[in-house]
């Protein structure tokens, strides 16, 4: 299948579900399919809530599922390998690099087996109490720190603690929140960067983007509000930081077995170093996004982003884990 057609087939967008992230992923769903009917392709959208009642019934409406979906239970594995026991073809990356993606304790043991910088960071598990969990703090990482869920995107959940009785105060609040584990990380100062990758062929990385914020940390907020935080792209980085990010975005990329399109996300320090945040492998669609931005930076118009996303159903490799 190639850039130059449309494809003739349905697709289903799928979207939604009940993650924290569910506002995200239907602005997404929205964009895509409102260009893909706008460029005369023939899409539904589907909510992830109805995929157990859909279930065999899908494979007889959609051809194929490009999917808008993030957080838990869209971009963890969960809703890729369900596609596959359906056999039914979707867009980007396969079960396993999906749930690495997600689950950022084993993503940065796996960045650290490489040596790829990340921030310091400790697991807290549902179990460990908030004493103990702040004695592991001061031993190994002191203060200021930045909480965030295990496995979440958007800062959902996350802040900043400058001290033990922040931190304390974000540990108790955690326990009414949907997520079982949390990392508590060494707070660094720097520019939030992301760099996307889109394959063309193999992996190809778009011009890069950072946003500069007068909020505490880039929120939830800041990242939904335009308003709220100022972004440069292609960003205006020293030639070296960025050739170092573009080659560990890819780095990553294929550590985790990423297919199709991923966005990576640094911080750049004022101390030189860049440690890589997290891997997105279901990045934001809407036209807004990031990497809509990115895209259109490097010549990519928005519909033909979507285009190429959907080809990446077509791409992978006979089998992938």
């Amino acid at each position: 299948m190639s850039n130059h057609h449309d494809y003739p087939g349905r697709i289903g967008v799928l979207y939604g579900g009940d993650s924290p992230e569910r506002p995200g992923s239907i602005a997404s769903a929205e964009a895509v399919f409102k260009a893909l009917s706008g460029a005369g392709m023939r899409a539904e959208m589907i909510d992830l809530g109805d995929l157990g009642e859909l279930g065999a019934t899908l494979r007889a409406r959609i051809d194929v599922a490009l999917l808008a979906c993030h957080g838990l239970g869209g971009e963890d594995g969960k809703v890729q390998g369900h596609l596959e026991q359906l056999g039914i073809p979707y867009t980007g990356s396969g079960v396993l690099a999906s749930a690495l993606g997600m689950h950022k304790p084993t993503f940065k043991t796996l960045l650290a087996a490489l040596n790829i910088d990340t921030p310091k960071s400790i697991t807290v598990l549902a179990e460990h109490s908030v004493e103990s969990t702040l004695t592991t703090v001061e031993l190994n990482l002191g203060y200021p720190v930045f909480v965030k869920p295990a496995a979440g995107g958007g800062s959902l959940g996350a802040g900043i603690a400058h001290n033990v009785e922040e931190l304390a105060g974000l540990l108790r609040a955690r326990r009414d929140q949907p997520y079982a584990e949390y990392m508590v990380e060494e707070y660094l100062d720097g520019i939030p960067c992301t760099v996307g990758i889109l394959d063309q062929g193999g992996p190809v990385v778009l011009p890069l983007l950072t946003f500069e914020t007068d909020r505490m940390f880039f929120d939830y907020e800041a990242k939904h509000d335009r308003g709220l935080r100022r972004e440069t792209c292609p960003a205006a980085l020293p030639e070296d930081v960025e050739q170092r990010v573009t080659e560990i975005a890819l780095r990553v990329h294929r550590l985790i077995g990423a297919h199709g399109v991923s966005r990576v996300d640094f911080l750049i320090c004022t101390d030189g170093r860049s440690p890589v945040l997290e891997v997105n492998t279901v990045p934001g669609l809407s036209e807004q996004g990031n990497l809509a931005t990115m895209a259109a930076a490097a010549g990519v118009s928005y519909i033909e982003l979507i285009k190429r996303i959907l080809d990446t159903a077509f791409t992978k490799v006979s089998y992938v884990p």
